[in-house]
């Protein structure tokens, strides 16, 4: 039976209030970080594309800039608001937002986008956020390098600007112009997880867990999810691997690249933003809320909606031998439906959003008992 909304919005509360809820997140990391990668764009015609993994000492060139853009997109994605300007904004394979403020007349984050390729085309059917103008066209793959191919940032990863020799933060008001260098800082925080793991439940546990063994509790499941639905960016993304993180979400491929099918999990802030509220009653969503922290009900538990996840996949990792022993890095998602942890099942949907979803779409996941991101094994000392 689908519960009717005001019993969702009194579970909600409920579950908030007796998880002790005094806000969102707690400090992006205790121990610091360290420095994986930069990542320099440089704004322009046939600009390069170049990554340092030795503090920019040392650049090696992945890519190209195709088109360029002089423009920002003064209304972003309603998540796009919480993330300070100067930050990534969201990260996955088929994009990177990066603030650049904040509209407070239509409250809505101000941003400009990296894309790959492919969308110099856009896919016929495509349905997630895009914006032409504001956005720097590459000659990168959706899904590889930079878009999840083991050199994407992080949200919340720091950008700067170098404009004829000046290196500046890029702020609040800044506009790209053309020939600009942004320079995205990676930094992994420490310490760095093992695992996320969710009790796929009303009151489930989120907890996270860490290589000395060690758990902590970060939020509680308040609408657990059931099934899969058409998230145009899976196309991308593999059974089972990050296909986007932002302030609001955490979107999880169940498709093989070429195919749709994901759900996503979203904080309970965005959940009650105006168009997420099909999100209480479809159930391709798992909803979450904190546990603890202090950043307020719109933000966002931070190791689960910026700083800590990324989309990051490489072909065969998962066939080499010695993945397990942390010598290939990677982000994957399993499940436990009632049998211990095994991988996430595929699960594919015809993308044509006029054909109607396949009643196994809506009760694929009901039996999920458990669901863990592991981490990457390789991004440590």
């Amino acid at each position: 039976m689908t519960a009717r909304p005001a019993q969702i919005l009194l579970t909600c509360w409920a579950l908030l209030f007796a998880a002790g809820f005094a806000g969102w997140c707690e400090p992006a990391s205790a121990g610091g970080g360290r420095e994986l990668l930069r990542i320099r764009i440089v704004n322009d015609e046939s600009g390069p594309i170049s990554i340092s993994r030795d503090q920019g000492a040392t650049w090696k060139q992945v890519g190209r800039v195709v088109a360029y853009t002089t423009h920002v997109n003064e209304r972003g994605y309603t998540a796009s608001k919480w993330i300070p300007p100067g930050q990534v904004a969201a990260v996955a394979v088929n994009a990177i937002h990066i603030s650049a403020g904040y509209n407070a007349e239509q409250d809505r984050g101000v941003i400009f986008s990296l894309v790959p390729w492919e969308f110099l085309r856009v896919p016929a059917g495509y349905a997630s956020f895009l914006s032409p103008d504001s956005s720097i066209y590459t000659d990168i793959p959706a899904g590889t390098g930079i878009f999840g191919g083991g050199d994407a940032p992080f949200v919340g990863s720091r950008v700067e600007v170098v404009r004829k020799g000046a290196v500046f933060p890029l702020g609040a008001g800044y506009r790209p112009a053309r020939g600009d260098a942004l320079v995205i800082r990676v930094v992994q925080p420490i310490p760095y997880p093992v695992s996320a793991e969710f009790e796929n439940r009303p009151g489930g546990a989120v907890t996270l867990r860490y290589p000395d063994g060690a758990r902590r509790l970060i939020g509680w499941v308040i609408h657990p999810v059931g099934g899969v639905g058409r998230f145009s960016g899976s196309l991308f993304a593999a059974v089972g691997r990050i296909r986007a993180n932002h302030a609001g979400v955490l979107d999880i491929s169940t498709s093989p690249i070429g195919n749709l099918g994901a759900f996503q999990i979203i904080p309970v802030g965005h959940a009650l933003s105006h168009e997420m509220g099909s999100a209480w009653t479809m159930p391709q969503w798992l909803i979450v809320g904190p546990a603890e922290g202090g950043e307020g009900l719109w933000g966002s538990i931070t190791p689960l909606f910026r700083q800590y996840l990324r989309p990051q996949y490489r072909p065969g990792d998962l066939y080499a031998a010695d993945w397990r022993r942390g010598l290939l890095s990677r982000f994957l998602v399993e499940v436990d439906l009632g049998e211990g942890w095994r991988p996430m099942p595929a699960l594919r949907l015809a993308p044509d959003p006029r054909v109607p979803l396949p009643a196994f779409a809506s009760a694929a996941l009901r039996s999920a008992r458990r669901i863990r991101v592991l981490f990457p094994l390789a991004d440590r000392k």
